[in-house]
C-alpha cells in the first residue's frame, strides 16, 4: 500500500475492524516514512461466474437478472426481502459448484430449487416459464411431482 502523502510503499498497520455485514476490513496505517495515518478498506474479491446460454453465448452470472425472473414469478405472494434473500441463496449454491462457467440450465435448476422452498405457487410459476409449458397437462405433471415431493399437511389423513 502506498502512502497517499510521500507515495512510500512503508507501512504499519495500526487497527484493524471488521464491517458491521463482515464483508469488509477497516485498517488504519501508518507510514513509516512520513508518519502519516490514512485508512484502507478490503474486500473479498469472488471469481466472476459465466454463464453459457443455450446459443452457446457466454455472459457474466448477475443476480439482479435471477432476482427479477423470481419478482415476476412471485408477483404478490412473496416479500422483496425473502426474494433478494433467496436470490443469494441461487449466487452460492452456483459458486459451491466450484465452476467459473456453469451453464443456464444449472441457474435455472437453482432458482427452480430456491422457489420450491419458498413458495410453491411461485415455484410453479416460475417453472412453466423455464420448463416451456405449454398444455394444462404440463401444469398437473409439475403439480404431482411439488405433491410427491411435499411432506403431508398437519392433521391430514393419510
Amino acid at each position: 500500500m502506498r502512502c497517499p502523502k510521500c507515495g512510500s510503499a512503508d507501512d504499519k498497520v495500526v487497527d484493524s475492524r471488521p464491517s458491521a455485514d463482515q464483508t469488509e476490513i477497516r485498517r488504519r496505517r501508518e507510514c513509516l516514512a512520513c508518519q502519516e495515518r490514512f485508512t484502507t478498506f478490503e474486500k473479498i474479491g469472488f471469481v466472476q461466474l459465466i454463464v453459457r446460454k443455450r446459443s452457446g453465448i457466454e455472459r457474466p452470472f448477475d443476480q439482479t437478472k435471477v432476482l427479477t425472473g423470481m419478482r415476476r414469478a412471485a408477483q404478490g405472494r412473496v416479500d422483496d426481502s425473502a426474494l433478494a434473500d433467496a436470490a443469494h441463496q441461487v449466487e452460492q449454491s452456483l459458486r459451491a459448484l466450484n465452476m467459473q462457467t456453469i451453464n443456464s440450465e444449472q441457474v435455472g435448476l437453482a432458482v427452480l430449487t430456491a422457489l420450491k422452498d419458498l413458495d410453491e405457487v411461485t415455484y410453479v410459476r416460475f417453472a412453466s416459464v423455464y420448463k416451456n409449458f405449454e398444455r394444462p397437462e404440463d401444469f398437473a405433471q409439475e403439480l404431482s411431482t411439488l405433491r410427491k415431493d411435499a411432506p403431508p399437511k398437519e392433521g391430514a389423513e393419510l
